[in-house]
């Protein structure tokens, strides 16, 4: 069987019968698609496919000056890839198999101090209809932790300012319930009141909870723009993301008090090892719990 069927009969296992989110899917098809190419190259059939041919592959990443991290996704990749094979009978080994995975250096994520969020917060015009919506967004991400793909997908009926909720749909169509303070809550009821009706237009309905002014749910990439350039207004020292938001809202929770197992919870990660790059917040926050009360420090 030619490597471009197979990743074709491979990308539909992962979407239909696994159920993976439309982000892990068109990853993994980045990335099949490239070692398509290589494999192209060398003129290899997927059966005649080697471990060294795959160290070659993955050695060609590290000289593309590709971070550990991103050559680690691509080795889970193939090793998803040969696995579905070797089960569908389309190979008889899997060269995969004893490829170890590159050392990732864990990175701090970057995040804003409580200072820089609140002069975030203050950037968007509540006076226009854009403004109202977009400081109900930046106050949803930040009181909530949610991904920027969970914030697009988030619908009107999602909201329960009762029971001070959000419900959103993380990663693998996995459903969790988040909850969100007091201030985003009453922002998004503004928003609902006072804004939304204007950016949708006359007979103009979404199941949407943050539209464009053409009445479409907005996008990652929108959303990108939108707090990109809010940042710049913000003068903040570092370029903001969505994913920095969440970040803060970890890093914030954790320096209050907050348990690494109940952030895990509200972050939506399905390991707690995921979660444990923040305990540099909790190593800190004892460091000076020791220095405040010990009678010797």
């Amino acid at each position: 069987m030619e490597i471009t069927t197979a990743i074709a009969l491979f990308l539909t296992h992962v979407k239909v019968e696994k159920g993976l989110s439309a982000n892990t899917v068109a990853a993994y098809q980045r990335d099949l698609a490239k070692f398509n190419v290589f494999a192209q190259k060398r003129k290899l059939a997927l059966e005649a496919v080697t471990r060294d041919d795959l160290v070659d592959f993955l050695a060609g990443l590290y000289r593309e000056k590709l971070e550990s991290r991103t050559v680690a996704r691509h080795l889970v990749t193939l090793r998803n890839f040969f696995r579905f094979a070797q089960m569908q009978e389309i190979v008889t080994k899997d060269p995969s198999l004893n490829l170890e995975s590159p050392k990732i250096r864990r990175t701090l994520p970057g995040y804003l101090r409580l200072e820089e969020v609140e002069r975030l917060l203050a950037q968007p015009d509540p006076k226009t209809a854009a403004g109202l919506r977009d400081r109900a967004m930046l106050e949803v991400l930040y009181s909530t932790g949610l991904r920027v793909s969970e914030l697009t997908g988030l619908r009107v009926t999602d909201l329960d300012s009762k029971v001070g909720c959000i419900r959103c749909i993380g990663k693998g169509d996995k459903e969790r319930i988040v909850p969100a303070g007091r201030k985003a809550l009453g922002m998004v009821e503004k928003y609902l009141r006072d804004a939304r009706p204007e950016l949708l237009g006359k007979g103009v309905s979404s199941p949407a909870l943050f539209v464009n002014r053409r009445g479409h749910s907005l996008s990652r990439v929108g959303v990108w723009k939108i707090l990109s350039a809010y940042g710049r207004r913000a003068g903040l020292r570092v370029a903001l993301t969505p994913h920095m938001l969440r970040h803060s809202f970890a890093t914030h929770l954790l320096e209050r008090g907050a348990d690494l197992r109940s952030v895990q919870l509200m972050l939506g990660h399905a390991d707690i090892s995921t979660t444990q790059i923040y305990t540099h917040v909790v190593e800190e926050r004892l460091k000076q719990i020791y220095k405040a009360h010990h009678p010797r420090a």
